[in-house]
């Protein structure tokens, strides 16, 4: 079987090419890719190169193949796995495979024949042993992809924490029915979190969101409505803070001075973590969700009322298979949307030039499709490029019946017609 695949060689060395896969042991998976989402992770796995902790420091002469959030179906089961997996089955993968000789091995980083931006792969035994191979029920193949970056989100809600008074017990999870706080929460990860917020079985009863950007909130606050929040028994709040003089007191005075039992900060900005900081009541919990560059990174806390108010900080980077699995559900049921988070298309040959240009291209999620050939294109641009390519006109008008979102009646249509790289 021969796949094409986007490998990482070096620091900012990756090539697309098309190379025979070995055929699979008794103990293995082939399995077709359909789709992968680009995280940040992997611009810095590219940039990075060997210096990642979790990339091989032979990559020069065993590339890695690039990319981990993917999700495709089994078309190939090993004599040993049969009575476990079946052809056809739609899957994800969780790449925090957290092995005993290598934890910071992962698909997407430390494999030859696995990762994301590939046609076809190979699923090792590693990822079959672990768990790490979960089956996706619903339709659209894009949901699969977003199930990893969705269980992120999900850990971080769940690693947060709250006490009683004399008992040092740690009862895990957001406060229910509490203040919560998201800021900088109208990004592609921070609508996950307000999806996630208003329709998870834990909910808070108050939800503020923060950000700077008027345009951003606006198209948050037509996503996610208050609305839809109220009849999910929360108050949904967006505030710009560039627009109050200052965002402390905007953000106490909504709850009548009383304060936030739970505060995620989505961007790593110093100002920010403290300013989530002083919105604390007693026993809140900050977390920080944002992974900062700089491993200096650092902001104050007023450590006074961390002993006087309990109030205590978490900071999550992933989320585990449980936190996976409950997203793929969740997705597969259509309790939550996570849509929202993309907003570029694109096909396995522009890979390369999106993972190197990542922090430059704006918007959210850039979604890939392994086995078509398309340059990457933001969603709300389709109608613009319709005079170039007749696929767009019909994609623009599918997301343009569907709030300007990606669905599955884009992606069919997509697959159907788009050109087989």
């Amino acid at each position: 079987m021969k796949t094409k695949a986007v490998r990482l060689y070096g620091k900012n060395d990756l090539r697309l090419e098309e190379f025979e896969l070995p055929p699979i042991k008794d103990n293995e998976i082939l399995a077709k890719n359909i789709s992968d989402s680009i995280c940040m992770s992997s611009y810095k796995a590219a940039i990075q190169g060997k210096n990642h902790k979790r990339v091989p420091d032979d990559v020069d002469k065993n590339p890695i193949i690039i990319g981990h959030e993917f999700c495709g179906e089994i078309i190939e089961v090993g004599s040993a796995l049969r009575d476990k997996f079946n052809t056809g089955m739609k899957f994800s993968i969780q790449p925090a495979l957290n092995l005993k000789d290598n934890p910071y091995a992962a698909p997407g980083y430390s494999f030859r024949y696995i990762g994301g931006s590939a046609t076809h792969i190979i699923i090792p035994n590693e990822v079959i042993e672990q768990g790490c191979l979960l089956e996706y029920k619903g339709d659209a193949y894009f949901y699969g992809s977003l199930s990893e970056p969705m269980s992120c989100i999900v850990g971080a809600f769940h690693a947060n924490y709250h006490t009683e008074a004399g008992r040092y017990v740690h009862k895990m999870g957001i406060k229910p029915g509490g203040n919560m706080a998201i800021l900088a929460g109208v990004g592609p990860m921070g609508l996950g979190a307000i999806d996630y917020a208003i329709h998870a079985e834990i909910k808070p009863s108050r939800l503020v969101v923060t950000d700077i950007d008027k345009a951003r909130l606006n198209r948050a606050s037509m996503l996610y409505t208050a609305e839809e929040a109220k009849k999910n028994g929360i108050d949904l709040i967006y505030l710009n803070t560039s627009a109050v003089e200052n965002p402390v007191d905007a953000l106490l005075s909504i709850t009548e001075g009383e304060g936030y039992d739970d505060v995620f900060v989505f961007a790593p900005v110093k100002s920010l973590i403290e300013q989530g900081d002083r919105v604390l009541r007693k026993d809140g919990c900050l977390n920080f969700f944002a992974g900062p560059v700089d491993p200096l990174f650092s902001a104050e806390l007023n450590f006074y009322n961390v002993h006087y108010n309990s109030t205590h900080i978490v900071g999550t980077s992933g989320g585990n298979t449980d936190d996976m699995i409950e997203s793929l559900e969740m997705m597969a049921d259509g309790t939550i949307n996570p849509s929202s988070m993309i907003t570029h298309i694109g096909g396995l040959d522009s890979v390369i030039d999106t993972i190197l240009n990542l922090p430059e291209i704006p918007g959210g999620k850039k979604l890939i499709y392994n086995n078509i050939s398309m340059e990457l294109t933001a969603i709300d641009e389709f109608r613009k490029k319709a005079g170039q390519n007749p696929l767009f006109l019909r994609l623009a008008e599918i997301v343009e019946a569907n709030k300007g979102l990606w669905c599955l009646e884009a992606e069919k249509y997509l697959l159907e017609n788009a050109k087989p790289i």
